[in-house]
């Protein structure tokens, strides 16, 4: 028997391009999906893992995801597009199929479901990185890019995306200090990269009221409460939760 997944959800106003008033979020509270997005060394990773263990102290127990990955299939296709001795003759067209198959899965599998039950999703990247990476980056046609995140993610867009902005210098001296695991993207030229920053800045620019630019040169404290204020400001059933004044108090 096929399996049944609806790729349906809640009409949310600021994705429409509404006001993100009090009244507004209310509506959306129940089933927030949250993405963090910039370039390679941003630290969107570290800020995605602040916002869950700050959330479980409110009492909210997200599902933390990344892309590619967060499904058996998908962690494959992550193999394959950043690790894989075999990817290295890949195509720029072959790297965005692969990008919405994972994603397609992710969605259907793991985001939609988790969303249905009410429950708080944060994702580590989402369509946003195809658009900039293939899109932008790979100048492949936006209209292409569009319309197969469109097919891959249905009307699930995030409620609100953090970009951690960063310039080059910084991040190369980030990756510098990391334990060095094969990463093709990573492998790119610095004229890709830098492709990559502006696109984010372009995005942020372009989509303000479900984008929030962050500075990711920021200290990881100072980043995880700009985020979170943004967060109480979009979602005020976090700052009616008692257990959220308590923590407030206690710091």
């Amino acid at each position: 028997m096929r399996p049944n997944f609806r790729l349906t959800r809640q009409t949310n106003k600021a994705k429409m391009g509404c006001s993100t008033t009090a009244a507004d979020c209310r509506k959306i509270v129940a089933m927030p999906l949250i993405t963090f997005e910039g370039a390679e060394g941003c630290g969107k990773s570290t800020q995605v893992n602040r916002l869950a263990a700050r959330l479980e102290k409110e009492r909210i127990k997200p599902l933390v995801l990344r892309e590619p990955g967060g499904t058996a299939i998908g962690e494959a296709i992550r193999h394959l597009l950043q690790h894989s001795e075999e990817n290295h003759g890949m195509t720029a067209e072959t790297e965005l199929l692969l990008f919405e198959a994972s994603r397609s899965q992710l969605v259907r599998e793991k985001i939609q479901p988790a969303l249905a039950r009410g429950e708080w999703v944060i994702c580590d990247r989402f369509f946003d990185s195809t658009t900039v990476y293939q899109g932008a980056a790979r100048n492949l046609d936006p209209k292409v890019v569009k319309s197969l995140n469109a097919f891959a993610v249905g009307d699930h867009v995030p409620d609100l995306t953090f970009v951690l902005d960063i310039d080059r210098g910084t991040a190369q001296s980030r990756l510098g200090n990391r334990t060095k695991i094969r990463d093709r993207l990573e492998e790119e030229s610095d004229a890709f990269h830098m492709r990559v920053i502006q696109a984010y800045r372009d995005l942020a620019k372009n989509e303000s009221k479900r984008v929030v630019q962050i500075d990711g040169r920021l200290s990881p404290d100072a980043i995880e409460q700009q985020a979170w204020h943004q967060l109480v400001n979009r979602f005020p059933v976090l700052a009616g939760n008692r257990f959220s004044k308590i923590s407030r108090q206690s710091s």
